[in-house]
């Protein structure tokens, strides 16, 4: 049974990782996002909603475990005031009303915080100004006491519970450093820890919101409401109770909240949030709206064809959401990194007061020492912006039409060193085109083409879309013929007066057999069209560094060679089993390290799942999306090399954060101990690189990619 919650009022990643931690041990199976507060449970027990709650007490106060239905519904209700939100036996209720009670005073704490911020800041610069003429010690002293107090005295609250639980955290670190500083005399710089601290939180706090505010935003393209037409009049109605095949309205400048078919009318489309293409695209009557799209123009009527859970953009909305819990290697070391960090960096601030303290006796100078030391420690940097860092990568995918789904998907496509491309759907665009047609005996090619358009004019197979299109580029009439009968995996016949015309496969030969009364009078040899954006996509992997550019296919070699022609591939396998295509792809993956495979997903499923990254050419089949790791919605694999690009740039943000925490922080640790370094510089260790890692997160969403 899966159980998901939203934590509402979480802000210490931290906090966030020991509640992951403990909540894995009691229930196993545990995925937890700091960039959405999403939590998700999988267990057997029904009912663990209290238990859970406790759990997440015993490590932070004011966090609000709150089923993520009743969240949905309470989002769903700020952006549609017309419509009462029903609840079971009463129990939505209270959630409800304690959900909303805990947004409001969360808000109102916030101006509180804000002004008490401001007094405290006012009333430091008064303390220091005196500190610097050196008059008037003791209200210098009351002043500074005053602004701790008033900067911190949340934190001092927080830092003792945290003891009283048996833990430590950056509270608790903060308490300590600032109650020590005031006990050795140093008044100003203790109020100075804590003003910063308060700021430095406050400002974090707003930079982590307002990224996840940006992220939500790439997937806010699933409309809440529908307008459904019922006796000539349209009504408005929550989209995820619109039946399949109800009538709706859209009007210009909404989004289409259910995947469906025009019934009437015709407008232009914007389909950017679904595939990363802005070029609006021509809608009429019989053509296929998906969720998520904007109609530009004209107002269109729809008849549903799925439901609101199953629809584009709610899919794209989960795979995008479920994304973020699928974490990298980079965030589950530095997890597990934090939890030995904080621990090492307190036995070391130990070390500096005590040992030193004892040769020298200076006990005070290395009592300071050793509080920068602590205040330095907190590894929250870190812990907040590489999280923040793999999901504002994959929400800027999502962008380009590319749906990555985790962290580890990142890092697999960033480090692939081969690709290996299914031919059919992929390379190719499912379309077939005549490249030859050779007459026998007396006829022209004018006459065959006819003839075989003609038998094959009630046929929808491919070679029939191709032999239409050839008469109508060549202004050449087809006449109508009698008896159409289709011969499965064969051909067609039709009659001609007394004639019988024949299309149909050539035994054990390449082309198309045209007959008249059995005899063969022409030939005709298709080609398969190559996707436009093919030639240039390989040709950027391999600038990109790509090792290997591979196609795979069922299809017959030299039917696979006339493909690949003028193509950047290095290697081209044809007449492919299913299984063929898996030991090619592990071939490569022990050629190259890694490999990536592009595929249809439905009959390529084994080879996907294989795959170092598997990746499947649009969102249109279950299959698909189960065995992928990466889906081009876009369905142009154009987007592929932009995809690794966004990659690679993520995963060295993710590293350069690292390195930079890890660097400054190491940095005022040796300022520390030679005595340079004072509390305040150590607190911009903490939540001034905080703050600057999370800015460097966000930039992956802003950032244009080529």
């Amino acid at each position: 049974m899966k159980h998901e919650f939203i934590l509402e009022g979480l802000h210490c990643a931290n906090c966030a990782a020991k509640i992951e931690a403990k909540l894995e041990k009691r229930y196993g199976d545990v995925r937890f996002s700091f960039a959405t507060l999403e939590l998700e449970i999988r267990t057997d027990e029904a009912d663990i909603r209290d238990e859970v709650q406790q759990i997440v007490d015993s490590i932070e106060d004011g966090v609000i475990v709150v089923p993520k239905e009743e969240h949905t519904h309470h989002a769903h209700d700020e952006h549609d005031h017309h419509h009462d939100h029903e609840c079971h036996d009463g129990c939505c209720d209270h959630g409800h009303h304690e959900h909303e009670h805990n947004h409001e005073h969360g808000h109102e704490g916030g101006k509180v915080k804000v002004i008490l911020l401001s007094i405290a800041a006012v009333l430091f610069i008064a303390a220091f100004i005196l500190h610097i003429l050196g008059k008037y010690e003791m209200i210098c002293n009351i002043l500074s006491i005053l602004s701790a107090v008033l900067a911190g005295y949340d934190v001092v609250i927080e830092g003792v519970k945290s003891i009283f639980k048996r833990r430590i955290d950056e509270t608790t670190l903060m308490t300590v450093a600032v109650i020590a500083a005031m006990v050795l005399g140093e008044f100003v710089e203790g109020a100075a820890v804590m003003v910063l601290f308060g700021i430095g939180e406050l400002l974090e706090d707003k930079a982590v919101e307002k990224s996840r505010r940006d992220i939500r935003k790439l997937a806010d393209i699933r409309p809440d409401v529908a307008y459904i037409v019922e006796d000539g009049k349209s009504r408005e109605a929550r989209a995820e109770d619109v039946a399949i095949g109800t009538i709706l309205e859209i009007p210009p400048h909404t989004r289409v909240p259910l995947d469906g078919v025009i019934t009437e009318g015709s407008t232009t489309v914007d389909a950017s949030s679904l595939t990363g293409e802005s070029e609006p695209v021509d809608a009429t009557v019989g053509t296929e709206l998906l969720s998520g799209m904007m109609n530009n123009d004209n107002t269109v009527y729809l008849k549903t064809t799925k439901a609101y859970a199953d629809s584009a953009a709610t899919r794209i909305v989960k795979l995008v959401e479920d994304s973020s819990k699928n974490k990298g290697n980079h965030e589950k070391l530095i997890t597990r990194f934090a939890a030995v960090y904080t621990p090492v960096m307190i036995g070391l601030a130990l070390v500096i007061a005590i040992i030193p303290s004892l040769i020298t006796g200076n006990w005070a100078e290395w009592i300071h020492k050793a509080l920068v030391c602590l205040v330095a420690s907190c590894p929250c940097s870190i812990v907040i912006s590489v999280p923040l860092s793999y999901y504002a990568g994959i929400g800027a995918a999502s962008k380009e039409g590319v749906l990555i789904k985790g962290g580890r998907f990142v890092e697999s496509i960033a480090n692939t060193k081969a690709f290996a491309f299914d031919k059919t759907g992929t390379i190719t665009d499912n379309q077939i085109s005549i490249k030859e047609i050779k007459p026998i005996g007396s006829y022209t090619i004018t006459e065959i083409a006819a003839l075989a358009a003609a038998a094959e004019a009630h046929s929808a197979h491919p070679v029939a879309n191709a032999l239409r299109s050839y008469c109508e580029e060549h202004s050449i009439s087809v006449e109508e013929l009698k008896e159409h009968r289709e011969i499965s995996s064969h051909g067609v016949t039709a009659q001609r007066g007394e004639d019988t015309i024949t299309v149909c496969k050539r035994d054990g030969k390449p082309g198309i057999s045209v007959q008249l009364n059995d005899s063969e009078i022409g030939v005709i040899t298709l080609s398969e069209h190559i996707r436009s954006e093919a030639p240039n996509t390989l040709k950027e992997l391999k600038e990109l560094g790509i090792k290997k550019t591979v196609m795979l296919s069922g299809d017959k070699q030299e039917s696979c060679q006339n493909v690949a022609q003028g193509l950047a591939l290095d290697e081209v396998h044809g007449e492919l089993l299913p299984e063929d295509k898996v030991k090619t792809v592990e071939k490569l993956i022990d050629e190259c390290g890694s490999c990536a495979f592009v595929g249809d997903g439905i009959n390529d499923a084994p080879v996907l799942s294989r795959a170092t990254c598997g990746i499947a050419m649009g969102l249109g089949s279950d299959a698909a999306i189960e065995s992928a790791d990466m889906m081009l919605s876009s369905e142009n694999l154009s987007s592929l090399p932009r995809a690794v690009r966004i990659a690679r740039k993520t995963i060295s943000t993710v590293k350069a954060n690292i390195t930079f925490s890890l660097i400054v922080k190491a940095v005022i640790i040796i300022l520390a101990i030679m005595n340079i370094a004072p509390l305040w510089l150590a607190v911009f260790s903490d939540t001034g690189v905080c703050l600057i890692c999370i800015l460097n997160a966000v930039r992956l969403i802003r950032r244009k990619t080529k």
